[in-house]
């Protein structure tokens, strides 16, 4: 398997997304994942934010990858579709990430719904919402050859009952699941059985822990966190991180295991990828570039 992480994981930090290669590189991380920007942001613009965004030359930021020997896993692109504007800003953004994201070398784009059920829908008035929105985006998802991944991280996403008609919505390779071991966990559900039952459909995951006080303060009440605040391994998650790795190694992945985590500037994501890669080998799991 291939380890990688969020440029999330500097967020607090303020780093730029040229950090984070830097910081890639130097750990011999060889995958990135990061957000996409679909427009101008100050915080972005003046060097204090590590994602990218779409007015960037997708060319030029491949060279740069290149130059760095580090490959773009994924490009998160998780407008919550579940609302009503997921029909129109969020197919644009989405489409305008897959459009970059073919330029750019980067083989998924990230999707999800949003915490909270669409107050003018019912839950099966906003399923059929959500399947227009994938129906339109897997279309031009095949013609770009770029997996639209669905993340579990809100409401319908994180009900495995749910997550199995979304991964229907379309009869194609390219649209698929993005495991988030810790959105699963904190969402009330296991992600050991979550990912039994759709391990045959995992296109990349999120390897995510849960500090002991977050578990304790809104497990079952939040659908999903943007990163754990506590090294992976230190967590409550730990074991079922374990077991979920095992379960991907009998199932034959091969594919990133993109860590989200606070980094702290550093120590925290640092502990993180130690505790990853030894836990990789105990398991019998080859770390590969």
């Amino acid at each position: 398997m291939k380890i990688g992480f969020h440029t999330d994981a500097f967020n607090s930090s303020y780093w730029s997304f040229e950090q984070c290669l830097q910081w890639a590189k130097e750990h011999e991380v060889r995958y990135i994942e990061c957000g996409a920007i679909d427009g101008v942001s100050w915080i972005h613009g003046l060097g204090y934010q590590p994602h990218i965004a779409l007015w960037e030359d997708p060319l030029q930021m491949r060279r740069k990858l290149d130059q760095y020997g580090i490959q773009l896993s994924q490009i998160d692109a998780a407008f919550p579709i579940s609302l009503p504007e997921g029909a129109s800003l969020g197919f644009e953004y989405i489409r305008h990430t897959l459009q970059w994201a073919k330029l750019a070398g980067c083989p998924r784009v990230d999707t999800t719904d949003d915490r909270y059920p669409p107050a003018a829908m019912t839950e099966e008035e906003a399923m059929a919402h959500m399947e227009r929105i994938y129906r339109r985006l897997v279309p031009l998802a095949e013609a770009y050859e770029i997996t639209i991944n669905i993340e579990p991280h809100g409401h319908f996403t994180t009900k495995p009952e749910f997550m199995e008609r979304m991964l229907g919505f379309a009869d194609s390779p390219f649209l698929r699941l993005n495991m988030d071991t810790g959105n699963t966990f904190i969402a009330g559900q296991d992600p050991v059985a979550f990912l039994r039952r759709f391990r045959d459909r995992v296109n990349h995951v999120h390897v995510k822990d849960v500090s002991e006080s977050l578990a304790k303060a809104a497990r079952g009440e939040l659908t999903g966190i943007a990163v754990s605040h506590c090294s992976i391994g230190e967590g409550v998650n730990a074991d079922n991180i374990r077991r979920c790795l095992e379960i991907l190694r009998d199932a034959g992945y091969e594919g990133v295991l993109s860590m989200e985590c606070e980094g702290a500037g550093g120590p925290m994501i640092e502990k993180s990828l130690e505790w990853l890669r030894r836990t990789l080998k105990e398991l019998g799991i080859q770390e590969t570039a």
